[in-house]
């Protein structure tokens, strides 16, 4: 009778209070060009082997300063092929900056803001979000340095138009052979963690 109840999807509210510990989770001690490079290129990477991408999806990359500079960018996938249909589309990229133009104006995730938004029962236009330049949907995630809670100091987004795939994607780590993982106790966690994971898959 009561099985069902296990299997409910997560409230509106549940996914917005998830996203807002995520935020407070995923910090780093220290974040430069270089850093950049090297999340969008595992982000690239994982996305290139991941089965999305082999069904035909497409993604978009960006990871920018919160003043604008752009650290790395690139597309994966084709805007078209023979068939006529593309993985990605000319206004991927325009979405793309929306959203993390929703992050700048709010310093949180743009998936944080649209399930929160939602469960507030309220429109972007109550929110000062409303039509250009912002979107509200997931993908764009901050980037917060440890004691330093003024702002982010930068901003990693994804899009593929699924709001909750790419908020997903945008804060998945790269493999630890990938990067120089902190010595920090939070980065060592995180890192331990991803293994565990992808030993299950």
């Amino acid at each position: 009778m009561f099985n069902g109840l296990h299997n409910m999807s997560p409230s509106d509210a549940d996914l917005a209070t998830q996203a807002l510990s995520e935020e407070g989770k995923y910090r780093f001690p220290s974040f430069n060009a270089s850093d950049a490079v090297t999340l969008g290129l595992s982000l690239r990477k994982r996305f290139r082997a991941s089965t999305r991408h082999a069904k035909g999806k497409g993604l978009v990359i960006s990871i920018q300063t919160i003043a604008g500079h752009t650290l790395f960018a690139c597309t994966v996938g084709d805007l078209g092929d023979a068939s006529g249909i593309g993985d990605v589309s000319l206004d991927s990229f325009a979405c793309l900056e929306g959203m993390i133009n929703t992050v700048k104006r709010t310093g949180h995730s743009s998936f944080y803001v649209e399930k929160g938004m939602s469960a507030m029962g309220k429109t972007p236009g109550q929110l000062g979000i409303q039509a250009d330049p912002f979107r509200v949907n997931g993908g764009a995630f901050p980037i917060w340095l440890e004691n330093a809670p003024c702002c982010p100091i930068a901003i990693v987004g994804c899009y593929s138009g699924s709001s909750q795939d790419d908020h997903n994607f945008a804060i998945t780590l790269p493999k630890c052979d990938e990067i120089a993982w902190p010595s920090h106790p939070i980065f060592q966690n995180r890192a331990h963690l991803f293994l565990l994971d992808m030993k299950a898959r």
